[in-house]
């Protein structure tokens, strides 16, 4: 990191303008060339015990970053400038080559604003640079959540558990970052809060970096991009492992100035210096991306002429909308702006944040804060460090920051969750599809035809002799239809199948109607797992459920009937005979009682036929309902069993994870 070569708080009367010294120049005065050699000697006398007691602190801190400072010359610490040797880093910057001083005595220095000025500073070093040290680090307590947020926690956990072999690995990407970062971070410091100062090219985040340091520990200058690595600096020990999370290493972390106000106002703080997020170079860009979904809270630092930049709303403000609680908006290098300028500049910031859905806490309510300052004159900048001391003493951004991660995922979970439409399978679909299901069975046909079979059973044990005679004779001079029998058997066959797939598809769509896509097509898939050799089973079935062996059972009166149709059969015979011998001159002549026995059984034995046809009707017709009953709840059991089983489970398993994402996502669960 080169030296600072610009200063950021020329107008701030407790932070004066500070610049490093290349050495002794030609035109310094005798007097400040003797100072600085007594102010060498004495550094050189206590530079030892200095770093033997800071070498033993950092070792019972933990800290190994410090080596690289360890081994420098003595004499080049002793001269070094005091902001630039730091508590956490390895090295020290080198002086700057480009700081010179005029022929008026006076430095010419560029702050990174668009609009250079010229600044002056004074040519010693304030005695408020010097750097506090700790003697020890204390143990520090981890991040505690709250009931409510570990409920959520704990939801998420449930919903991707039960929705890893129904939804890939890219829906559910985010979601398992968001877990795995909320336990990262609960394992950490509940004592400190990192917040990250993010910006484009030319804000002057730098700047206000160094304003809240007290010292200039951030580079700053008209070379861009400036900052090329992320910076840290850390108000308090006890958080190299939220600083080893960030990925920053020990050469760029710092130590602010400490004073008694700074130290009680922002202990555990731990702010970060982020690059340009706008910059050419590819990897910074990619740095503030990934430190950006580490932090605890990150202030947007934009200028005047930047502040409507679609790349920063379009890219970081929209989307991390509902990160509003942890954001802090910073409208910096307002001294550039003259007269009611400033206001309106604000106003049309709000207006833009509030277009991009982020909430803005002005009256009390939670959502981000937005500031005007300048961290060149250092207006406005004791407010930022207000809301950051509120940051810091309410230990709670963390787990905002946390929240709003689940908010954010659970939003875009939202469309493989929840569709705002009715799901699941009513019984009108269930009876329809069982419904279907016996009609490609022929449940009707086989209920119609053990009714014509008990009928026909009737019409044998109660017809006439000479009816059934007569049939028997018809039906044996009937020709064979075997190869149409067979060949329609297997269109009813074929349009049986054709049956059963159309009610399988008619099922799994009302099944799936109103689910999310991946929902619905494990809804589907199941379905069509289920459908393969129905209709094998569903023949099978009615094979074995369909019209039983033998003989329909006969009622109780059946043996009265063929007693009574006997009779009529004796009747006729009798008055046959009788009526035959007396024509033969056997008997004596009577005609009227051997027409009468005749008439009797030829006109009894239809209507003892007829008698029990009209009296079958009502067992045949039981009889009949009774077969279809069978093959019905036959044929429903086996489409429940292969069908509406498999649907069943999957729509439970919807409604389970979407009980979880409702826990995911209460509105109303507070944190902190």
């Amino acid at each position: 990191m080169t030296a600072v070569t610009d200063q950021d708080h020329t107008d701030q009367p407790e932070h004066p303008e500070r610049r490093e010294h290349t050495g002794h120049t030609e035109h310094t005065e005798a007097a400040t060339a003797t100072n600085n050699t007594n102010v060498t000697k004495n550094a050189k006398n206590t530079t030892s015990n200095k770093t033997e007691e800071r070498d033993n602190a950092l070792r019972r801190a933990g800290t190994s970053a410090a080596a690289g400072a360890d081994t420098a010359p003595e004499a080049d610490r002793a001269t070094a400038p005091r902001h630039a040797r730091v508590g956490h880093g390895d090295s020290d910057p080198p002086p700057s080559d480009s700081s010179a001083e005029s022929p008026a005595g006076t430095s010419e220095v560029w702050d990174d604003g668009l609009i250079a000025r010229r600044v002056t500073e004074g040519a010693t070093e304030p005695a408020s640079l010097v750097e506090t040290r700790h003697p020890g680090t204390q143990p520090v307590a981890s991040l505690a959540y709250d009931g409510p947020l570990r409920s959520r926690l704990d939801a998420l956990r449930e919903l991707v558990g039960l929705s890893r072999t129904r939804l890939d690995s890219r829906t559910l990407a985010e979601a398992g970052r968001v877990l795995d970062e909320a336990t990262a971070r609960r394992k950490l410091s509940g004592e400190h809060t990192v917040v990250a100062i993010a910006g484009a090219t030319g804000s002057g985040k730098s700047q206000l970096f160094n304003a809240l340091a007290g010292v200039a520990i951030s580079e700053t200058g008209v070379r861009r991009p400036t900052t090329a690595a992320p910076i840290t600096c850390s108000w308090s020990d006890g958080a190299a492992s939220l600083i080893d999370r960030l990925g920053i290493p020990g050469r760029l972390r710092r130590r602010p100035v400490q004073s008694p106000e700074a130290e009680a106002q922002l202990r555990g703080l731990v702010l970060v210096d982020l690059p340009d997020h706008d910059s050419a170079a590819v990897q910074h860009r990619e740095q503030v991306d990934r430190i950006l979904k580490l932090v605890d809270a990150v202030i947007w630092v934009v200028d005047p002429e930047k502040y409507a930049d679609a790349m920063l709303h379009e890219r970081y403000l929209r989307p991390m909308a509902g990160h509003s609680e942890v954001m802090i908006i910073a409208l910096n290098q307002i001294d550039r702006l003259p007269g009611e300028a400033t206001d309106q500049v604000l106003c049309d910031l709000r207006r833009l944040l509030d277009e991009d859905g982020i909430a803005l806490g002005e009256h009390g309510e939670p959502g981000a804060t937005v500031l005007a300052l300048s961290a060149l004159t250092g207006d406005g900048v004791g407010e930022l460090r207000e809301v950051l001391g509120q940051f810091v003493s309410q230990h709670r951004v963390a787990a905002r920051r946390i929240a709003a991660d689940l908010d954010s995922a659970a939003d875009r979970l939202l469309p493989v969750y929840a569709t705002g439409r009715r799901t699941g399978l009513s019984e009108e679909a269930r009876d329809e599809f069982s419904a279907r299901l016996a009609e490609a069975v022929g449940a009707t046909a086989a209920g119609e035809a053990a009714e014509r079979a008990w009928l026909r059973n009737a019409n044998r044990a109660c017809g006439t002799p000479w009816l059934r005679l007569w049939r028997w004779y018809q039906g044996r001079g009937e020709l064979s239809t075997g190869p149409m029998t067979l060949r329609t058997q297997a269109d009813e066959e074929a349009t049986a199948r054709q049956r059963v797939e159309q009610a399988v598809r008619t099922v799994s769509e009302r099944a799936s109607a109103g689910l999310p896509a991946p929902w619905a097509q494990a809804v589907r898939e199941a379905a069509v797992r289920g459908s393969q050799g129905l209709p094998e089973a569903l023949d099978d079935l009615a094979a074995r459920a369909g019209l039983p062996p033998g003989r329909p059972p006969r009622p109780g009166w059946w043996p009265a009937a063929v007693l009574a149709q006997v009779s009529m059969t004796i009747l006729q015979v009798v008055g046959g005979l009788w009526l035959v011998g007396q024509i033969a001159g056997l008997l004596a002549p009577n005609l009227a009682v051997p027409v009468l026995l005749m008439l009797a059984g030829i006109v009894g034995g239809p209507l003892v036929e007829w008698s029990c046809r009209m009296g079958a009707r009502g067992p045949a017709r039981r009889y009949g309902q009774e077969a279809e009953r069978r093959l019905r709840e036959a044929a429903a059991g086996c489409g429940r069993a292969r069908v509406l089983d498999p649907l069943a489970a999957e729509l439970l398993r919807y409604r389970e994870v979407r009980e979880q994402y409702v826990r995911v996502t209460r509105a109303g669960t507070a944190v902190g």
